[in-house]
Parts: structure tokens; C-alpha cells; sequence
């Protein structure tokens, strides 16, 4: 069953988890804090390298090493294939938003990791629209689009978590999810 168009029923449930959230955005993100716990694992596919990831990342509160390097490795600099140190409350953030949308955290990834050489370029050739001291430096961002989810539900699945910043980006197709101080744009 590859249909990735959400059923009435879960239309009824997001809207539901939305009205009965409203107001009580602390909560909401307790909750789903609290929905963590057990095996948590992530889809991803890299939009320029290609790439497809399926893993498994924490296991019981636990978060299991040799698949954070993996995907370390999976959200590289796509530019220079430089490494970062990717903070796992960013794969638990994309997680969490899976669960808001009532479905398989099945991202399409366009930037993870930036190293200051990319960051720097893509600053002077986008004519600002890169953050001088972007959070992708840090491992702490990432640029995704969920195949079958409207960007503005994704952006307001996010919103409502109230776990670090959200970046709305229409017109190049993502949003910008991080796990920096709560903001919006």
C-alpha cells in the first residue's frame, strides 16, 4: 500500500490533535516527548546525492551509536562530502513530526550538515538568503519536504512542537527544521 495521501481517518485525527492542542502548545510537545520512548527510526532519501537511508536510530531512550554515524555520514556536505556531528534532537524532531502528521517519517532531505566553506558560498551566491552562522554548521538543521504532506502542514506539524525553529520555503519546495531557540519564518 503506496498510497502516501493521508485517509479521511487521519484527516480526522490531525484535525482532532489540532483542536484538542490548541492553547496547550507546552503540552503537545510533552506529549510528544513522552511518545519517544521504544524504537525510533527515520526514512530518508538525499535529494542530490541520491541516497536512500532507512534506520533505526534509538532503541528504548537509547540512541544506538553506529546508526547516528550512519546518518552522520547520510547528511554529510553534499558539496565537499565533509562529515559533521549531526545533534540526534534533530532526527528526533523529524520523528515527532511523523507522528503530528499521523504517518512514516519518510523525508526527502535537500541540506543536513554544511561545513563554513559551503555555508560561506552559498551566502555570497544566494544573495543572502544563507544565515551567516546557519545551524547546519552546527549539525543542528536540515532542509526536508515529506512526499504527500502539503509544506504548509509540515511547517505547522512543526510549529506545533515548539522544539527549536521552523523556515518556510515555498517557492524552493522545503521547510527548514532545526533544533535551535523557538522561532518561525
Amino acid at each position: 500500500m503506496n498510497d502516501t495521501r493521508p485517509s479521511h481517518r487521519r484527516r480526522f485525527l490531525r484535525h482532532a490533535f489540532r483542536v484538542a492542542t490548541a492553547g496547550a502548545m507546552p503540552a503537545a510537545a510533552t506529549a510528544a516527548q513522552a511518545a519517544v520512548a521504544g524504537g525510533r527510526a527515520l526514512s530518508l532519501l538525499h535529494t542530490h546525492t541520491h541516497e536512500r537511508i532507512e534506520i533505526e536510530y534509538a532503541v528504548d531512550g537509547l540512541y544506538l551509536p553506529a546508526a547516528l554515524s550512519r546518518l552522520d555520514r547520510f547528511l554529510r556536505d553534499h558539496y565537499t562530502g565533509e562529515i559533521g556531528v549531526i545533534d540526534p534532537q534533530l532526527f528526533d524532531l523529524l520523528h515527532r513530526v511523523g507522528q503530528v502528521l499521523g504517518c512514516e517519517p519518510r523525508f526527502e532531505v535537500i541540506s543536513g550538515y554544511r561545513c563554513a566553506l559551503t555555508n560561506a558560498r552559498l551566502r555570497e551566491s544566494r544573495g543572502g538568503g544563507v544565515a551567516s552562522h546557519s545551524l547546519h554548521m552546527e549539525g543542528r538543521a536540515v532542509d526536508a519536504r515529506l512526499p504527500g504532506v502539503p509544506l504548509a502542514e509540515l511547517r505547522d506539524a512543526a510549529r506545533s512542537l515548539r522544539l527549536g525553529g521552523v523556515g518556510y520555503y515555498p517557492r524552493e519546495q522545503f521547510v527548514h527544521l532545526d533544533t535551535g531557540r523557538l522561532r518561525h519564518w
